[in-house]
């Protein structure tokens, strides 16, 4: 049996966000005690974005190109993060409660744009009424086997509990999936919200719940209702376990950003910035090595599974992308082009596009700064271009891949569908690189190529090669056969 991913997903622009952090509304009540939109991120502060807000700002994001939302957890919780969930069947009132989600559903599906919502289905918050049930009845709750608990009364001196939490955390108690009632419950979470519209789930820490015929029934029953929902799970590492075409449909591509910073960044990384997340530690690499990492990639799952895998720079687990980067534009703006023509469904975390920097957490989970004039326009002038070339050539989404050239810091690749043929050609040096690519088992003697992206020119293949051409330092460029 052939494996089936959503189709919308091969032709989808994600832009992740934190819904703290990315707008707030007038028409959603807040309470009094909210840490100023323009100060540091603190842990445990809140800003007071909202669901309201995010609509509000649906023009902004759709000139962008943007046109499918990741949003950061949503439901009800007493963390500014919202991954320590009370209430799975409420969004947090702060946010606008449900009347606001469904405000935004109705909104971006009617400009054709998608909404898919984290789930967070291995751990819960002391919060959580079951969990709550147990701490307060001790033995005699009929709740006290959804959570692994190690004697009674419940409790967290000094910092240790006495039950599993996640990384040891004691606001965050593990469910025990082991159990009949656990699972239905945590399924019928994924059932219910696809039933209100949305249009999948990222799945927080996945790999905690080391049950596949969990994660079956998640997708049988989540497709069941929608077959064209997406299922995307948290993962940093290679994935083939999830990906067989019976539990996810895709896996955040933290190896394509490992090799983005590896290639691009040229050795200018901020060792403890980019520490302490699931990609570290960052080899340098050479073309050799980065084409190598990217044919590595693909070659570990299958097609349908890498036309939708979720690629992308940032996230709200790592230092921003710029920032781990040392602050250089180049590096930014050369993995965004590959970002855009590599296979793979973009991601784009929230305020990367304006140039907004930050450290580890809480640092990379500041406020989006909606005061223009401190963008950097020429920035995001570029995203969008990036965003549109992607959109405007189908090859760049559904094409095939193969890599062209590789040698010193300059990698050019082949993406083709039909009779749209592409290719891409990206040089991290800090000089021109002139290069000569082998094209006669792709493209025909005297084919015309067009720059269409990086610059002018036209160019014509050879003897069965595209012959001294220049990429410029610290750039890319796109040619398209015509």
């Amino acid at each position: 049996m052939s494996i089936q991913t959503p189709t919308w997903v091969k032709h989808a622009i994600f832009y992740q966000i934190f819904p703290d952090r990315f707008a707030q509304s007038s028409r959603v009540h807040k309470p009094a005690n909210l840490e100023p939109w323009d100060s540091k991120p603190t842990h445990h502060g809140f800003k007071g974005g909202d669901l309201l807000g995010v609509v509000e700002k649906l023009d902004y994001l759709q000139d962008l190109g943007v046109n499918a939302l990741y949003l950061c957890p949503i439901f009800q919780s007493t963390a500014n993060h919202r991954y320590h969930t009370q209430d799975y069947f409420r969004v947090d009132p702060i946010l606008g409660g449900d009347e606001a989600l469904q405000a935004l559903l109705k909104a971006a599906h009617k400009r054709h744009m998608k909404v898919i919502l984290d789930g967070v289905f291995n751990h819960a918050s002391r919060g959580f009424y079951q969990f709550s049930h147990a701490l307060e009845n001790g033995a005699d709750s009929p709740y006290k086997d959804w959570f692994y608990f190690h004697g009674f009364p419940v409790h967290a001196y000094h910092g240790k509990a006495n039950y599993e939490c996640w990384w040891g955390i004691p606001a965050l108690p593990k469910f025990n999936t082991d159990v009949p009632a656990v699972r239905e419950f945590l399924l019928s979470v994924g059932e219910y919200w696809l039933k209100q519209g949305i249009d999948g789930w990222r799945l927080d820490v996945p790999a905690e719940i080391a049950d596949d015929s969990f994660w079956q029934a998640f997708r049988s029953r989540v497709k069941n209702i929608n077959p064209e929902a997406y299922i995307v799970g948290e993962i940093w590492h290679e994935a083939q376990r999830w990906l067989q075409g019976d539990q996810f449909d895709a896996v955040m591509n933290y190896l394509f950003t490992k090799a983005c910073l590896g290639f691009f960044a040229d050795g200018k990384i901020d060792p403890q910035v980019g520490a302490g997340v699931g990609y570290a530690p960052i080899p340098e690499l050479d073309a050799s090595g980065f084409a190598y990492a990217l044919n590595i990639t693909l070659g570990l799952y299958d097609r349908a599974i890498n036309e939708v895998q979720m690629n992308l720079l940032s996230s709200h687990d790592t230092a921003r992308f710029l920032s781990i980067a040392k602050h250089d534009l180049s590096t930014f703006k050369l993995s965004t082009l590959a970002l855009m023509t590599y296979p793979g469904a973009p991601s784009v975390y929230y305020g990367d596009e304006i140039g907004m920097e930050g450290g580890r957490d809480p640092d990379n989970r500041r406020s989006f700064d909606w005061n223009e004039s401190t963008w950097n326009h020429t920035l995001r002038d570029y995203v969008k271009r990036c965003i549109a070339l992607r959109k405007k050539y189908v090859a760049l989404r559904t094409g095939d891949f193969r890599v062209l050239f590789a040698e010193g810091k300059a990698v050019a690749y082949y993406r083709n569908s039909g009779d749209e043929k592409l290719i891409v050609a990206l040089n991290s040096a800090s000089q021109a690189a002139h290069i000569n690519i082998v094209t006669k088992e792709v493209l025909p003697d005297g084919a015309t190529l067009k720059v269409v992206f990086g610059g002018k020119g036209v160019h014509h293949t050879a003897n069965g090669s595209l012959t001294q051409l220049e990429i410029p330092k610290r750039e890319g460029i796109v040619l398209k056969v015509m």
